[in-house]
Protein backbone atom coordinates (compact mmCIF):
# COMPACT_ATOMS: atom_id res chain seq x y z
CA UNK A 1 0.00 0.00 0.00
CA UNK A 2 1.85 3.37 -0.81
CA UNK A 3 1.44 6.32 1.47
CA UNK A 4 2.80 9.53 1.39
CA UNK A 5 3.69 11.89 4.27
CA UNK A 6 2.23 15.36 3.70
CA UNK A 7 3.62 18.27 5.73
CA UNK A 8 0.78 20.66 5.64
CA UNK A 9 -1.55 18.07 7.10
CA UNK A 10 0.13 15.86 8.99
CA UNK A 11 -1.49 12.79 7.81
CA UNK A 12 -0.40 9.08 6.45
CA UNK A 13 -2.53 8.95 3.25
CA UNK A 14 -2.57 5.68 1.31
CA UNK A 15 -3.42 4.57 -2.30
CA UNK A 16 -7.04 4.20 -1.44
CA UNK A 17 -7.22 7.91 0.22
CA UNK A 18 -7.05 6.43 3.80
CA UNK A 19 -5.82 8.56 6.11
CA UNK A 20 -3.70 7.45 9.55
CA UNK A 21 -2.85 10.57 11.83
CA UNK A 22 1.32 11.54 12.03
CA UNK A 23 3.21 14.21 14.20
CA UNK A 24 3.58 17.11 11.97
CA UNK A 25 7.68 17.30 12.12
CA UNK A 26 8.57 19.04 9.09
CA UNK A 27 12.51 19.25 10.33
CA UNK A 28 12.14 15.31 10.46
CA UNK A 29 10.40 14.92 6.87
CA UNK A 30 13.04 17.47 4.61
CA UNK A 31 16.14 15.62 6.51
CA UNK A 32 14.27 12.14 5.33
CA UNK A 33 13.57 13.83 1.90
CA UNK A 34 17.31 14.68 1.66
CA UNK A 35 18.59 11.51 2.48
CA UNK A 36 16.15 9.51 0.09
CA UNK A 37 17.65 12.08 -3.22
CA UNK A 38 20.96 10.69 -2.43
CA UNK A 39 19.80 7.52 -2.36
CA UNK A 40 21.75 5.43 -4.72
CA UNK A 41 19.88 1.80 -6.43
CA UNK A 42 21.73 -1.56 -6.29
CA UNK A 43 21.22 -3.30 -9.52
CA UNK A 44 22.04 -6.90 -11.13
CA UNK A 45 24.24 -7.24 -14.27
CA UNK A 46 21.85 -8.66 -16.53
CA UNK A 47 21.15 -8.52 -20.69
CA UNK A 48 18.57 -6.04 -20.14
CA UNK A 49 19.79 -3.80 -17.05
CA UNK A 50 21.24 -0.83 -19.17
CA UNK A 51 17.56 -0.55 -20.88
CA UNK A 52 15.93 -0.15 -17.33
CA UNK A 53 18.76 2.16 -16.57
CA UNK A 54 17.35 4.96 -18.66
CA UNK A 55 15.10 5.75 -15.45
CA UNK A 56 17.85 6.63 -13.20
CA UNK A 57 18.99 11.12 -13.11
CA UNK A 58 22.00 11.75 -14.30
CA UNK A 59 25.02 11.37 -11.86
CA UNK A 60 23.19 9.27 -9.64
CA UNK A 61 25.00 6.33 -7.89
CA UNK A 62 24.27 2.78 -9.01
CA UNK A 63 25.34 -0.19 -7.05
CA UNK A 64 26.15 -2.90 -9.63
CA UNK A 65 26.42 -6.44 -7.81
CA UNK A 66 28.38 -9.70 -8.41
CA UNK A 67 26.76 -13.01 -9.17
CA UNK A 68 28.14 -16.19 -6.96
CA UNK A 69 28.21 -18.02 -10.07
CA UNK A 70 28.87 -15.83 -12.64
CA UNK A 71 31.62 -14.16 -11.47
CA UNK A 72 33.41 -10.75 -11.58
CA UNK A 73 33.12 -10.37 -15.35
CA UNK A 74 29.45 -9.37 -16.08
CA UNK A 75 29.78 -6.58 -12.90
CA UNK A 76 33.36 -5.07 -14.35
CA UNK A 77 31.48 -5.22 -18.13
CA UNK A 78 28.64 -3.44 -17.00
CA UNK A 79 30.62 -1.02 -15.72
CA UNK A 80 32.48 -0.39 -18.79
CA UNK A 81 29.44 -0.11 -20.77
CA UNK A 82 27.82 2.40 -18.57
CA UNK A 83 31.65 4.82 -18.87
CA UNK A 84 30.71 4.36 -22.89
CA UNK A 85 27.63 6.36 -22.27
CA UNK A 86 27.61 9.55 -22.94
CA UNK A 87 27.59 12.45 -20.45
CA UNK A 88 23.80 13.64 -20.22
CA UNK A 89 23.91 9.97 -19.23
CA UNK A 90 26.77 9.88 -17.11
CA UNK A 91 26.17 7.59 -13.89
CA UNK A 92 28.21 7.24 -10.75
CA UNK A 93 29.47 3.27 -10.43
CA UNK A 94 29.57 1.23 -7.48
CA UNK A 95 30.72 -2.06 -8.83
CA UNK A 96 30.80 -5.42 -5.86
CA UNK A 97 34.11 -6.47 -5.57
CA UNK A 98 33.00 -9.40 -3.71
CA UNK A 99 36.05 -11.20 -2.09
CA UNK A 100 35.21 -15.10 -3.10
CA UNK A 101 35.29 -14.31 -6.67
CA UNK A 102 38.82 -12.81 -6.59
CA UNK A 103 41.75 -15.84 -7.11
CA UNK A 104 44.58 -14.35 -5.83
CA UNK A 105 46.75 -10.67 -5.48
CA UNK A 106 47.80 -10.98 -9.02
CA UNK A 107 43.84 -10.99 -9.96
CA UNK A 108 43.12 -8.10 -7.25
CA UNK A 109 46.05 -5.88 -8.94
CA UNK A 110 44.46 -6.55 -12.22
CA UNK A 111 40.69 -5.92 -10.82
CA UNK A 112 41.76 -2.39 -9.21
CA UNK A 113 44.05 -1.21 -12.45
CA UNK A 114 40.96 -2.17 -14.64
CA UNK A 115 38.33 -0.02 -12.35
CA UNK A 116 40.84 2.77 -11.65
CA UNK A 117 40.82 3.20 -15.64
CA UNK A 118 37.81 3.73 -16.06
CA UNK A 119 37.96 6.32 -13.11
CA UNK A 120 35.43 4.62 -11.20
CA UNK A 121 34.35 6.56 -7.84
CA UNK A 122 33.38 3.88 -5.31
CA UNK A 123 33.59 0.08 -4.73
CA UNK A 124 31.91 -1.80 -2.61
CA UNK A 125 33.88 -5.15 -1.29
CA UNK A 126 31.89 -7.69 0.22
CA UNK A 127 32.68 -11.47 1.25
CA UNK A 128 30.48 -12.73 -1.50
CA UNK A 129 28.12 -15.43 -1.81
CA UNK A 130 29.95 -17.85 -3.25
CA UNK A 131 30.05 -20.83 -0.88
CA UNK A 132 33.39 -22.06 -2.10
CA UNK A 133 36.14 -19.22 -2.51
CA UNK A 134 37.11 -19.34 -6.59
CA UNK A 135 40.82 -18.49 -5.39
CA UNK A 136 42.65 -17.70 -1.86
CA UNK A 137 39.99 -15.35 -0.51
CA UNK A 138 37.51 -16.41 2.19
CA UNK A 139 36.53 -12.90 3.43
CA UNK A 140 36.77 -8.85 2.57
CA UNK A 141 39.48 -8.28 5.28
CA UNK A 142 41.80 -9.86 3.49
CA UNK A 143 40.67 -8.21 -0.09
CA UNK A 144 40.95 -5.02 1.91
CA UNK A 145 43.99 -5.31 3.68
CA UNK A 146 46.30 -6.43 -0.01
CA UNK A 147 44.22 -3.27 -1.48
CA UNK A 148 45.93 -1.09 1.26
CA UNK A 149 49.41 -3.39 0.08
CA UNK A 150 48.58 -3.05 -3.92
CA UNK A 151 47.42 0.83 -3.49
CA UNK A 152 44.95 2.51 -5.23
CA UNK A 153 43.11 6.00 -6.71
CA UNK A 154 39.56 4.97 -5.71
CA UNK A 155 37.99 7.35 -3.33
CA UNK A 156 35.54 5.13 -1.43
CA UNK A 157 35.43 1.69 -0.15
CA UNK A 158 32.73 0.33 1.47
CA UNK A 159 31.76 -2.91 3.29
CA UNK A 160 28.93 -4.66 4.23
CA UNK A 161 27.08 -4.74 7.99
CA UNK A 162 24.54 -6.80 9.07
CA UNK A 163 22.17 -5.42 11.78
CA UNK A 164 20.42 -8.46 12.50
CA UNK A 165 22.91 -11.12 12.19
CA UNK A 166 24.58 -13.41 9.90
CA UNK A 167 23.57 -16.84 9.34
CA UNK A 168 26.90 -18.15 9.62
CA UNK A 169 28.91 -15.56 11.69
CA UNK A 170 28.34 -14.77 15.41
CA UNK A 171 27.45 -11.11 16.85
CA UNK A 172 30.84 -10.90 18.25
CA UNK A 173 32.64 -11.60 15.03
CA UNK A 174 30.74 -9.50 13.14
CA UNK A 175 31.06 -6.60 14.84
CA UNK A 176 35.34 -7.98 15.78
CA UNK A 177 35.45 -7.82 11.53
CA UNK A 178 33.55 -4.50 11.29
CA UNK A 179 36.01 -2.56 13.42
CA UNK A 180 39.16 -4.68 11.85
CA UNK A 181 37.65 -3.28 7.90
CA UNK A 182 37.42 0.32 9.59
CA UNK A 183 41.06 1.39 8.98
CA UNK A 184 40.18 0.04 5.19
CA UNK A 185 37.28 1.61 4.35
CA UNK A 186 35.25 4.50 4.18
CA UNK A 187 31.76 3.79 4.57
CA UNK A 188 29.47 0.85 5.55
CA UNK A 189 26.29 -0.52 4.17
CA UNK A 190 23.35 -2.62 5.99
CA UNK A 191 21.98 -5.75 5.16
CA UNK A 192 18.67 -5.62 4.18
CA UNK A 193 15.91 -5.13 7.00
CA UNK A 194 12.58 -4.55 7.59
CA UNK A 195 12.57 -3.48 11.19
CA UNK A 196 13.29 0.41 12.05
CA UNK A 197 13.91 -0.25 15.75
CA UNK A 198 16.37 -3.17 15.22
CA UNK A 199 17.97 -0.80 12.89
CA UNK A 200 18.26 2.17 15.52
CA UNK A 201 19.30 0.29 17.99
CA UNK A 202 22.14 -1.89 15.96
CA UNK A 203 23.64 1.53 14.76
CA UNK A 204 23.50 2.88 18.75
CA UNK A 205 25.25 -0.45 19.86
CA UNK A 206 28.22 -0.33 16.99
CA UNK A 207 28.44 3.43 17.59
CA UNK A 208 29.19 2.92 21.58
CA UNK A 209 31.75 0.03 20.02
CA UNK A 210 33.27 2.61 17.98
CA UNK A 211 32.39 2.01 14.54
CA UNK A 212 32.28 5.29 13.08
CA UNK A 213 32.22 4.55 9.50
CA UNK A 214 29.15 6.60 7.75
CA UNK A 215 26.05 3.99 7.38
CA UNK A 216 24.09 3.93 4.15
CA UNK A 217 20.83 2.11 5.22
CA UNK A 218 19.95 -0.50 2.78
CA UNK A 219 16.01 -0.41 2.27
CA UNK A 220 14.08 -2.34 0.01
CA UNK A 221 12.86 -1.06 -2.79
CA UNK A 222 9.45 -1.67 -4.93
CA UNK A 223 9.26 -5.33 -4.69
CA UNK A 224 6.80 -8.21 -5.75
CA UNK A 225 6.43 -9.91 -2.17
CA UNK A 226 7.02 -13.32 -3.40
CA UNK A 227 10.44 -12.50 -5.04
CA UNK A 228 10.91 -10.02 -1.57
CA UNK A 229 10.29 -13.14 0.78
CA UNK A 230 12.24 -15.83 -0.80
CA UNK A 231 15.15 -13.08 -1.07
CA UNK A 232 14.45 -12.64 2.42
CA UNK A 233 14.52 -15.72 3.86
CA UNK A 234 18.16 -16.49 1.91
CA UNK A 235 19.96 -13.83 3.36
CA UNK A 236 19.28 -14.52 6.79
CA UNK A 237 16.54 -11.29 7.73
CA UNK A 238 13.68 -13.48 8.96
CA UNK A 239 13.76 -11.94 12.09
CA UNK A 240 12.04 -8.52 10.23
CA UNK A 241 10.37 -10.31 8.35
CA UNK A 242 8.00 -11.61 10.70
CA UNK A 243 7.35 -7.85 11.56
CA UNK A 244 6.64 -7.16 7.64
CA UNK A 245 4.18 -10.24 7.67
CA UNK A 246 2.37 -8.49 10.93
CA UNK A 247 2.18 -5.66 8.66
CA UNK A 248 1.11 -6.99 5.82
CA UNK A 249 -1.07 -9.73 6.98
CA UNK A 250 -0.91 -13.67 6.15
CA UNK A 251 2.08 -14.51 4.27
CA UNK A 252 -0.82 -16.35 1.78
CA UNK A 253 -2.36 -12.67 1.31
CA UNK A 254 0.84 -11.39 0.45
CA UNK A 255 1.66 -13.54 -2.86
CA UNK A 256 0.67 -11.91 -5.90
CA UNK A 257 -1.32 -8.81 -4.16
CA UNK A 258 0.83 -4.92 -4.78
CA UNK A 259 4.15 -4.66 -4.73
CA UNK A 260 5.86 -3.99 -1.44
CA UNK A 261 6.71 -0.16 -1.05
CA UNK A 262 9.18 0.89 2.11
CA UNK A 263 7.10 3.26 3.81
CA UNK A 264 6.54 1.96 6.86
CA UNK A 265 9.81 1.35 7.54
CA UNK A 266 11.16 5.00 6.43
CA UNK A 267 8.37 5.94 9.01
CA UNK A 268 9.83 3.99 11.70
CA UNK A 269 13.22 5.63 10.83
CA UNK A 270 11.92 9.21 10.65
CA UNK A 271 12.22 10.18 13.77
CA UNK A 272 15.81 9.21 14.20
CA UNK A 273 17.16 8.99 11.30
CA UNK A 274 18.52 12.82 11.51
CA UNK A 275 20.09 12.15 14.41
CA UNK A 276 23.90 13.19 13.96
CA UNK A 277 25.23 10.22 16.43
CA UNK A 278 24.19 7.60 13.73
CA UNK A 279 26.16 9.43 11.29
CA UNK A 280 23.80 7.95 8.26
CA UNK A 281 24.40 9.98 4.85
CA UNK A 282 21.80 8.53 2.72
CA UNK A 283 19.87 4.93 1.67
CA UNK A 284 20.89 2.09 -0.79
CA UNK A 285 18.04 0.76 -2.41
CA UNK A 286 17.41 -2.67 -3.60
CA UNK A 287 15.54 -2.19 -6.46
CA UNK A 288 15.79 -6.46 -7.47
CA UNK A 289 15.94 -4.93 -11.11
CA UNK A 290 12.49 -3.45 -10.80
CA UNK A 291 14.72 0.11 -11.88
CA UNK A 292 11.69 1.78 -12.97
CA UNK A 293 8.91 1.25 -10.54
CA UNK A 294 11.17 2.21 -7.47
CA UNK A 295 12.87 5.22 -9.20
CA UNK A 296 8.96 6.33 -9.31
CA UNK A 297 8.65 5.58 -5.76
CA UNK A 298 11.80 7.39 -4.83
CA UNK A 299 10.89 10.31 -6.75
CA UNK A 300 7.15 10.81 -5.35
CA UNK A 301 8.29 9.86 -1.87
CA UNK A 302 10.52 12.92 -2.34
CA UNK A 303 8.35 15.20 -3.43
CA UNK A 304 5.86 14.71 -0.49
CA UNK A 305 8.13 15.07 1.52
CA UNK A 306 8.93 18.53 0.32
CA UNK A 307 6.19 19.77 0.93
Amino acid sequence: MTQIITENSGDLINSSGEHKTLVKDNKSNKVLARLLEKAYLEVIPTPTIMDRLVHIPRHCYVAITCSPTKGLEPTLELVEKLRALPDERRLKLIPHIAARMVRDKGHLREILARLEALKVESIFVPGGDAPVPVGQYNDSLQVLRDMAEIGHAIEDVGVAAYPEGHPLVSDEDLLWFLKEKQPYATYLVTQMCFDPHTLVNWLRDIRQAGVTLPAWIGLPGVADMSKLITLSFRIGVGQSLKLLKKQKGLLGKMIGIKPYEPDDLLEGLRPHIGDPDLIVPGFHLFSFNDVERTERWRAKTCEQLNR
